[in-house]
């Protein structure tokens, strides 16, 4: 698997664990956010679909296997 797609995965999941911790804050009347979360979290779901994984292992999910038993 792309070690490139692996990496960005982390940074990735370490973004989200920072908006979720509240990285949301307000001067005056206006409340601002430095992150999309929405944005984040469709970046995750595409790297794990392409292929990418935390621990360097192929991601199988959503794949099956086929056994032929010759006999």
């Amino acid at each position: 698997m792309n070690s490139v797609q692996n990496e960005r995965l982390k940074m990735y999941l370490e973004a989200e664990r920072v908006v979720l911790t509240g990285q949301s804050y307000t001067i005056g009347n206006r409340s601002l956010t430095r992150a999309n979360l929405s944005e984040i979290r469709k970046a995750i779901d595409d790297l794990l679909a392409g292929g990418a994984t935390l621990d360097g292992e192929p991601n199988t999910r959503g794949m099956s296997k086929r056994v032929v038993l010759i006999g």
